[in-house]
């Protein structure tokens, strides 16, 4: 009786695994989701297809998979300020916002999850959903060291610091940089955050 058949699959580990998923990034950059096939990953990665689905559900699996180890282990920055770590949590290590390679997947994942439901709910669940996760804590502990107003609505927020930077990156046209972020941060988080919500006119 095979792995597969007594409900378990084979691990693929340490370089190997690496490799595959280097290969996964390689051809999602070079020709995008949509291109992007399982036997054209087995290929790139001198491996084969059988590997990929034993270890793997399909390709929006794999895909997910390959960018959260480029992105590294998930870390919640705890650097004593906000702005620290909102820096850290966006532009430290690789797959931050200012790594070439993390921005060229990024294009091809926003395409992928309008025309890809299976893989729009696979990358919300598995990537996404920790890292809205860790934004949360980042603002509730600042919001604690007095940060934050106390009526920040941090639904909204939380995820204002990336959607301002991918627009000026995707429809702009600007290399994200730790300068870009720390601009957007200082000229618009920050104050929005301390501040809070502006009266409503009665």
């Amino acid at each position: 009786m095979t792995p597969t058949e007594t409900g378990t699959r084979p691990r693929v580990e340490g370089d190997r695994e690496l490799e595959i998923f280097r290969a996964t990034l390689e051809v999602l950059d070079e020709v995008g989701y949509d291109l992007l096939t399982m036997d054209a990953v087995a290929s790139r990665a001198k491996a084969s297809k059988a590997t990929l689905y034993r270890r793997w559900n399909g390709k929006p699996e794999l895909v997910v998979a390959a960018i959260m180890a480029h992105k590294g282990e998930s870390v919640v920055p705890d650097t004593g300020s906000l702005r620290g770590d909102l820096i850290e949590a966006y532009c430290g290590g690789s797959g931050g916002l200012n790594d070439p390679l993390a921005q060229s997947v990024l294009s091809a994942v926003v395409t992928a999850m309008g025309r890809d439901p299976e893989f729009a709910e696979v990358y919300r669940r598995d990537f996404i959903g920790p890292k809205v996760e860790s934004s949360r804590c980042i603002y509730e502990r600042a919001r604690e060291r007095g940060e934050v107003h106390p009526d920040a609505d941090l639904s909204v927020l939380a995820p204002a610091l990336a959607g301002i930077v991918l627009h000026r990156a995707f429809l702009l046209g600007e290399t994200v940089t730790p300068d870009l972020v720390g601009r957007v941060l200082d000229q618009v988080i920050l104050p929005a955050a301390l501040n809070g919500p502006c009266p409503r006119p009665t």
